[in-house]
């Protein structure tokens, strides 16, 4: 997997977040001739080319930038999607409690548009593998396109396969050969058979989930197969905190729940069950349960055929001018005259909830 530029004078196909005065974050990919027109004046990419990260410029009207290199978070954030994203907040809780390490081979079912996909190879790092599954194409381009657009290109250690996971995972992978497992979908519980050949003991699952019900279905079924340590289930929330002066208190507005994280470990073959005292409760589910409770039932929006296919095209274009990095720099810097007449660039697509 190449590594992705992380500090160095910019270079044509790097991209760049400039930041204006009022905190409104633009991300440029730098091209030969293009420049970022806005409403308030043109700043060729020609004027970003060879500067140093934290650098801060001016456009034509005078109006001040500062130029950094986007974070993975800022990048995740304003990427072309076309399902809703695993957050940073989560993308980084899922890395640390499944304990994803160098070298892991690491199953993801549920791609989307690919933002936790980019953290789990990040943390495998160049020599481990990530296998994911994905039912929808559209979805899987999507993830590709993003995915090359942030590393420079494809990684090499990961390969997306199309179909549901428990009949493409036992073809895919010998059994007791997967370190880790994470599961990104409507009805986890369904793939936990594949999931418990597919591990190795002591290996870990960890399923992200939208409802209370879907948490509570999952955590039965994985006490039921009495192949597993206790569950554990947890949420996170960050809260960002105003800081200025005397006035410091918390932001007016944040993202709050997105998903639920359920974790265990797969006991070794012939292990007997091992799980905690409980007491009584009610852990029967039916079908109609878990329907009043899907993302559907509660009126989440589905991407259309259409919208899908616009953002397929965006997130491959972005991975075209990404690669641009990688590409010989011989060619003669453009003209000032050339640079002010590039078509504007993409703004950051604001945040959505879950």
């Amino acid at each position: 997997m190449t590594l992705r530029r992380q500090s160095g004078p910019f270079v044509i196909g790097d991209q760049v977040q400039l930041t204006d005065p009022k905190g409104r974050m633009t991300t440029v990919t730098l091209e030969p001739g293009k420049a970022l027109h806005t409403h308030r004046g043109i700043l060729p990419h020609e004027q970003l080319i060879g500067l140093s990260d934290g650098s801060v410029v001016e456009n034509s009207a005078g109006v001040v930038y500062l130029a950094l290199r986007p974070l993975l978070n800022d990048f995740v954030m304003s990427m072309p999607r076309g399902a809703a994203i695993v957050y940073p907040k989560d993308a980084g809780q899922i890395v640390s409690i499944a304990d994803v390490f160098p070298g892991a081979t690491v199953v993801e079912a549920g791609v989307g548009s690919g933002a936790l996909s980019m953290s789990l190879l990040r943390a495998i790092g160049p020599t481990g593998r990530l296998l994911s599954f994905e039912r929808r194409a559209e979805f899987a381009d999507i993830a590709r396109g993003n995915a090359a657009a942030f590393f420079g290109e494809a990684p090499e250690n990961w390969t997306i396969t199309l179909g549901d996971l428990q009949d493409a995972l036992p073809e895919t992978c010998a059994p007791a050969t997967v370190d880790r497992v994470v599961l990104d979908m409507l009805a986890p519980w369904e793939c936990l058979p594949a999931v418990a050949e597919a591990l190795a003991p002591g290996g870990v699952v960890l399923c992200y989930v939208a409802t209370a019900t879907q948490l509570s279905r999952t955590a039965e079924a994985i006490r039921g197969m009495e192949r597993f340590t206790e569950p554990l289930s947890s949420e996170t929330m960050v809260r960002g905190w105003n800081v200025d002066g005397l006035s410091v208190r918390p932001d007016h507005r944040m993202v709050a729940h997105t998903g639920f994280l359920i974790t265990a470990r797969l006991l070794a073959s012939g292990a007997p069950p091992f799980t905690k005292a409980r007491r009584g409760s009610k852990t029967e589910h039916s079908e109609e349960d878990v329907e009043l409770w899907t993302p559907g039932a509660l009126g989440d929006r589905q991407a259309s055929d259409k919208r899908l296919r616009k953002v397929v095209r965006e997130s491959q274009s972005l991975a075209e001018r990404s690669a641009l990095r990688n590409a010989p720099r011989e060619a003669p810097a453009a003209s000032s005259d050339d640079a002010s007449e590039g078509p504007a660039a993409t703004p950051d697509q604001p945040e959505a909830s879950r």
